[in-house]
């Protein structure tokens, strides 16, 4: 199996845009996680994990890839690879932002690895988005997200689960409306969240996904409300779809600060773990 980074997307320049985290939007997050917007002020610091609408891009429709994803701002390569799955990311919070401050978002590609084994062609693209207000000289949050590309075919299968003693457990199901919301708030138009057609027919999923990012913050509200943990840090690694209007089982074990949390389908396979280093 051989590995080529391309020096020219690699690397790459770096986009800047200027955004306000808006007492507005942070109260659609809310309404979303169906908490009471009225309880959300301006001045507040942002709850961890709720950053993802200030990572959407304004990719013009006529610049989306086929399959609807945006790039967050980025031009997101095709390659010949029409599947495109998030692998995992890493967050690390420096800082707070704070609900009604202008914010800047430098985002760029950092890394394309070309792959190609015996099931054919891939690729990995590495992005990387820092976010800071006016008032800091470093990053609040840093978000890198790692995505998959692949050749058409049929949707992937979903792995054993591991075993883990969870010190805490909960369990959430998603429904159509849900996987709207987040798209839309995040700016996310990818088709495997919305259309139905298509993510059964093209990509020979079973039924819409949920999207990644949507079980990071389903899984990070677990530890905040539930267990009342702020994370510092956060490593996610998605091993196989989780589908819409299926349970989803959040299995958590904690030493310490530090925790391990299973998102298992409902078959009780592992869908995602995550890796969380407690404030």
């Amino acid at each position: 199996m051989g590995t080529e980074q391309d020096g020219c997307l690699g690397g790459s320049a770096v986009v800047r845009r200027m955004d306000v985290c808006a007492l507005s939007m942070v109260r659609r997050v809310a309404a979303m996680l169906d908490l009471d917007p009225e309880q959300i002020s301006e001045g507040s610091p942002l709850p961890r994990g709720w950053h993802f609408f200030l990572l959407g891009g304004e990719t013009r429709r006529s610049q989306l890839r086929p399959d609807g994803f945006p790039g967050f701002g980025l031009p997101m390569p095709v390659l010949g690879l029409p599947r495109l799955l998030l692998g995992g990311r890493t967050v690390a919070y420096q800082s707070e932002i704070l609900i009604g401050s202008t914010v800047e978002r430098l985002s760029r590609i950092i890394r394309l690895d070309r792959k190609e084994g015996l099931s054919g062609p891939s690729a990995i693209i590495t992005l990387q988005h820092e976010l800071r207000t006016s008032s800091q000289a470093h990053a609040a949050i840093t978000e890198t997200q790692t995505y998959i590309l692949l050749p058409a075919g049929k949707g992937a299968k979903a792995k054993a689960a591991k075993g883990l003693a969870p010190s805490g457990q909960k369990t959430v199901t998603t429904d159509e409306t849900l996987l709207f919301l987040y798209s839309a708030l995040g700016f996310n138009s990818h088709k495997i969240h919305l259309d139905r057609a298509y993510a059964c027919e093209v990509e020979g999923l079973p039924d819409l996904v949920v999207n990644g990012g949507l079980v990071t913050l389903l899984a990070t509200e677990f530890l905040r409300n539930d267990l009342g943990v702020r994370p510092r840090t956060l490593k996610t690694r998605h091993i196989a779809p989780l589908y819409c209007g299926r349970a989803i089982t959040f299995d958590v074990q904690r030493e310490g600060a530090a925790i391990t949390l299973i998102a298992k389908d409902d078959t009780d396979a592992s869908a995602m773990e995550m890796m969380v280093e407690a404030a």
